[in-house]
């Protein structure tokens, strides 16, 4: 007889450093589709004239824009970095559990500290 699972609620168990770095690739290229059409739109409408692009500008540096940028930022950076650490795992490199767990480590610990003084810069 098969058991089936005790614990179904998602919020309380306790994914590896793998899993969630791999949650959070897709996570970031969710991210990123869902908000670059507004920066597309945005580049678009800058080019029109002087007082559209000082509007963007202006648009752009409220505190709500501000957080979407960072997150944005966050996004491309995660994404770029947990996607080649993805290309490797398919090329059979860092297969091994313990180079996995410390490549999820590295990639986590790169693109929060890269979205952290980028996201500075911005503000």
């Amino acid at each position: 007889m098969i058991k089936s699972p005790k614990n179904l609620n998602l919020f309380t168990i306790r994914f590896p450093v793998p899993a969630m770095v791999s949650i959070l690739h897709r996570v970031s290229g969710v991210v990123l589709f869902v908000f670059m059409p507004l920066l597309t739109i945005s580049l678009y409408w800058s080019t029109r004239n002087e007082a559209i692009f000082h509007l963007i500008l202006a648009v752009f540096d409220t505190t709500l824009l501000k957080i979407i940028k960072t997150l944005m930022i966050w996004g491309i950076i995660h994404h770029l970095i947990a996607g080649t650490r993805h290309i490797m795992l398919d090329l059979h490199y860092g297969m091994d559990l313990i180079v996995a767990r410390f490549t999820s480590k590295i990639v986590l610990i790169i693109s929060f500290i890269m979205t952290f003084f980028v996201g500075f810069w911005l503000w």
